[in-house]
């Protein structure tokens, strides 16, 4: 049920429902209800906004996580290395040139 994705996601990053729902700008009490299964159909327009507070994707709120899935997605600290280098002013093309030079390098050894 996508209600007890959003605790599971909401409680492994130590949010209160008060914190998802003023992050997200919903109502907690809406949060509440699906959480306990009692509103099952929320818009996808409450799933972006969840999503995104939560660091998930919609898919993840949607659909019960397999180990397959896991494997694509980016753990927690690779995703703040990366939203970090964003923040700095890194570009796209240089990661990418940093990311070639790396295996460059590599290959020298």
């Amino acid at each position: 049920m996508i209600g007890e994705r959003v605790q599971k996601y909401r409680k492994d990053r130590g949010l209160t429902l008060t914190e998802l729902a003023e992050r997200a700008g919903v109502a907690k009490s809406y949060i509440s209800a699906l959480e306990r299964n009692i509103q099952q159909n929320p818009s996808i327009q409450f799933l972006e906004k969840v999503a995104d507070v939560l660091n998930v994707s919609i898919d993840q709120l949607l659909y019960e996580s397999t180990p397959e899935n896991e494997k694509e997605t980016l753990d927690n600290d690779w995703e703040d290395l990366v939203k970090e280098a964003m923040n700095s002013g890194v570009s796209k093309e240089e990661f990418k040139e940093f990311l070639e030079f790396n295996k460059w390098k590599k290959d020298q050894k």
